[in-house]
């Protein structure tokens, strides 16, 4: 059935949920000829499985979603992992009276089996958590686990509907920040979110930090933060009430957390920032007379400029003070309408003279500008903008020679860029923070969509460019993009040429000592000694070894490393995931620490010296300028052996 057609009959549907599970199956175990008792969703978690259903075969993996209607016959056998699973099952009707283009069909998609694997598995993962947390007999609790389900429809549809145009899998920091934008109220742990996306907790969190520059900690902090600071300028709710709203019990504990953030308490971010949006709002003040110079818009709704409050937020207070008629500003819009009545005539008459003169004035001194279309719509941007901010994305940047003016605390810390930003600030942490970036003054603003409310807060201070958070997957494709966006084509084709030459140099004189059928391992040992190995898309040195050499992982593990493109595992079977040679990242342990374990001193890549290791803050990047830097760094290496 067509896509908008289920779209059309949820939007009518009324449903009761029978029931909600979670089962797990051991490996090789199976669940033959089930009468499926009502519609139903299964989602599977982990493992995979073969699943027969209305005569078809559907190969389960991780987070695969079927549906299926009243009477289909269900075959689950387990694959060698096992299966867990999730299985919701509802009754559906439609009410009355039904749209047109429903009546003639009487709507059956209630009882079509399909599958999909979808492109954001965790937001279904999470409402199927909770829908499984909440079910209970009582009424408030079913209701509960009733819009739970639309929750779920709705999310599984909109996915589906968009699945052609976005089918590649979400980079994992992106999910990570998914589930924290979805659910910063909740109570979110490193232990939850390792369990939902079943990462170990130490790659989560040391892959999370390097994409983002934050702990997976620090950004819920920061998100709640904002919330609450968005919360105190749009509603009179009092701390308490915010506090919870954000997911923090205490209100002087979210207090105390706003005021290191944000440089002030809660109450003087309120009075600061809303008194003077008042007046920004004013009619008085926003009238605007012809031969009155209008004073400069202050982005006073954003910026905390109480710093001499001292009050550390703590109680339960309302903060919104009442203002009474002012005056002044009165007297002034009396002045204003008194004056532009006077002007008029003169303004008239020397108007017609000068309108040739002005026009051609105006019209130099505006500065060139087009139209591009991001995910936030269109936005109009300097042709050829001087001075940028770059919360991401900065390698691109510095592969065509433009320096931003400002750019985000991980980048400054980033040891390819040092050469390059000597002069840049430092406008904080993940993209930056308001007063920081609205200091700079710049002209175009840069950013990933990892923080949708600080990126709503900077279309007003510059054209504000956004890029989805990992969605331009090669460097030919992200260099090629800001080489159009910033009008430095040919800078971007000569680096990319440059790029390409040296690559190509460098898998010639590694070939010309390595054999092309050797098998690599890029492995990271985290701060629990936990393992993982990793393929082509998570850093480590996958991208120079798999795609810029052309190395194979060993063929027992290559499966995995394509899809997912990783594997966590425990130094019991590290003999599985070592190939000939080893990449390594570790903060902890040295090459002599290696070699005098008794587990990976056994290794053939051990024992022949073809480990190389080094450590997160030179491995865990890879934009086009650290990819660079690490091919050539690595063909080093093992042209010396």
């Amino acid at each position: 059935m067509d896509i908008n057609d289920l779209i059309v009959q949820w939007n009518h549907a009324n449903c009761t949920i029978m029931d909600v599970r979670r089962i797990t199956l051991g490996a090789g175990e199976s669940i033959r000829s089930y009468c499926v008792p009502s519609s139903l969703f299964l989602m599977s978690i982990r493992g995979n499985a073969a699943v027969h259903l209305a005569g078809e075969v559907h190969r389960v993996q991780r987070f695969t979603v079927l549906h299926a209607g009243k009477g289909a016959v269900l075959d689950i056998v387990a694959g060698s992992e096992g299966l867990d699973y999730y299985s919701v099952y509802y009754k559906a009707n439609l009410n009355s009276p039904l749209p047109s283009e429903l009546s003639a069909q009487r709507a059956q998609s209630f009882d079509i089996p399909y599958s999909i694997t979808p492109d954001n598995p965790v937001a279904l993962h999470q409402i199927m958590s909770e829908m499984i947390k909440e079910w209970k007999w009582q009424p408030l609790a079913r209701l509960r686990v009733r819009t739970l389900l639309y929750q779920f429809v709705h999310e599984l549809l909109r996915q589906m509907s968009v699945h052609g145009i976005r089918s590649a899998k979400r980079d994992l920091a992106a999910q990570v920040a998914d589930i924290i934008h979805e659910h910063y109220a909740s109570n979110i742990t490193l232990e939850s979110l390792s369990e939902s996306l079943n990462y170990s907790v130490p790659h989560l969190s040391s892959y999370f930090k390097i994409r983002t520059g934050l702990s997976p900690i620090d950004y819920l902090i920061k998100v709640r933060i904002d919330k609450a600071a968005a919360l105190l300028l749009e509603t009179d709710a009092t701390l308490k009430e915010i506090a919870i709203g954000v997911g923090y019990q205490d209100p002087s504990y979210m207090g105390r957390l706003f005021k290191k953030h944000k440089g002030v308490s809660p109450i003087g971010y309120r009075e600061a920032n809303a008194d003077k949006k008042k007046l920004a709002d004013s009619p008085v003040i926003t009238m605007r007379s012809s031969i009155v110079p209008p004073e400069s818009f202050i982005y006073t709704d954003l910026i905390d400029n109480g710093y001499h409050n001292q009050w550390d937020g703590e109680g339960d207070l309302y903060m919104f003070k009442q203002s009474k008629p002012m005056l002044a500003s009165a007297l002034l819009l009396s002045l204003i309408l008194i004056l532009s009545a006077c002007g008029a005539n003169s303004t008239t008459e020397k108007g017609a003279s000068q309108s040739n003169h002005n026009d051609a004035s105006a019209a130099s001194d505006h500065p060139k500008t087009k139209i591009v279309k991001t995910v936030n719509g269109d936005v109009e941007i300097p042709l050829h903008p001087k001075r940028i901010v770059a919360g991401e994305y900065l390698g691109s940047l510095i592969a065509l020679g433009i320096t931003p003016i400002g750019t985000s605390d991980h980048h400054i810390k980033n040891p390819y860029f040092q050469e390059y930003l000597k002069e840049v600030a430092n406008i904080g942490d993940g993209n930056g923070n308001v007063e920081q970036i609205l200091s700079l003054d710049p002209d175009l603003i840069i950013l990933d969509d990892m923080y949708p409310e600080l990126n709503e807060q900077m279309k007003k201070i510059a054209p504000t460019v956004v890029i989805p958070y990992a969605s331009l997957k090669t460097v030919h494709e992200e260099v090629t993009y800001f080489g159009e966006l910033l009008g430095q084509e040919d800078k971007a084709k000569a680096w990319l040429e440059d790029y390409d030459s040296r690559i190509a140099s460098a898998k010639a004189s590694v070939l010309k000592v390595i054999p092309a059928d050797s098998t690599f391992s890029v492995i990271e040992i985290a701060g629990d000694k936990s393992l993982m190995a990793v393929g082509t898309d998570y850093g480590k040195g996958g991208q120079p070894i798999y795609n810029g050499f052309g190395f194979k992982p060993p063929a027992e593990i290559a499966a995995e490393m394509a899809e997912p493109g990783w594997a966590s595992f425990s130094a019991e079977v590290l003999s599985k995931y070592a190939g000939d040679y080893i990449i390594l990242t570790s903060d902890s342990q040295k090459l002599d620490d290696i070699k005098a374990d008794p587990i990976w001193g056994l290794l053939p890549a051990v024992k022949n010296d073809h480990v190389f290791l080094w450590t997160s803050d030179r491995s865990g990047y890879w934009d086009p300028i650290a990819i660079l830097s690490q091919t050539e760094q690595l063909a080093a290496w093992l042209t010396s052996l």
